[in-house]
């Protein structure tokens, strides 16, 4: 057993040790980089989506259903993953400087939270022009929730966002939940039905701005005759 302390076979067993290593961080890289392991997302319907239950952020709050906020003039609604996340942060100010078209359009604009942390939501409201709901539920998130959890740090695609926010001059915090993935809906007036549905992939993963302004052109307000 004398070769077991020879030099050379330990230079070569801890050239093997760390060959196998890097070998394994390079395919769990790899792999992080891929959509394999990547949940893929339930539809939502119309049915679904105006059953939620939200709930007004006043000192005494209101609970409502959700079709009340697209049901005469149909709605673009956020689903924000975390408030104090800067990327969060950035998708709310994109979303917002499509507001004067959508007030043209007569087309409000809304964001849902899961929670309501300290000042989270308060200090949220400087980046997004609409008013915002809780959704305790989660149900937004939803009909199956997605997660992405440490792995997503290793996705090239999470880190070129965060380097495009960061150079946009977004900050933010680590305060709440921020692993139940978010989206952005435009839900037609009335029975029109859901015209775009994003559901974030990763983090910062932003829904196409043409796209949301395409989608609320298409929707028909109710008259009082149709309502």
């Amino acid at each position: 057993m004398s070769f077991l302390l020879d030099p050379s076979f330990l230079s070569v067993g801890m050239w093997s040790i760390g060959a196998g290593a890097l070998g394994a961080a390079a395919l769990a890289l790899l792999l992080a980089n891929t959509d394999i392991f990547l949940s893929k997302p339930q539809q939502a319907t119309l049915k679904y989506l105006e059953e939620i239950d939200l709930k007004t952020l006043e000192k005494e709050p209101r609970t409502f259903k959700a079709k009340e906020l697209w049901e005469e003039k149909g709605a673009v609604i956020m689903a924000v993953r975390r408030p104090g996340c800067f990327l969060c942060r950035e998708e709310a100010a994109d979303l917002s400087s499509l507001k004067p078209k959508l007030d043209e359009l007569g087309v409000p604009l809304y964001a849902v939270v899961k929670e309501q942390v300290r000042t989270e939501v308060k200090d949220f409201q400087p980046y997004f022009k609409g008013e915002i709901f809780l959704d305790e539920k989660k149900k937004f998130y939803g009909p199956q929730r997605r997660k992405m959890m440490f792995m997503g740090f290793l996705r090239l695609g999470v880190w070129s966002n965060f380097f495009r926010a960061r150079s946009g001059g977004f900050s933010g915090n680590l305060e709440g939940e921020g692993f139940i993935l978010g989206g952005v809906f435009v839900v037609g007036s009335g029975k029109q039905g859901i015209l775009l549905e994003h559901r974030e992939k990763e983090f910062g993963d932003k829904v196409n701005l043409v796209s949301v302004l395409e989608a609320a052109k298409k929707i028909k307000p109710q008259t009082s005759a149709q309502g």
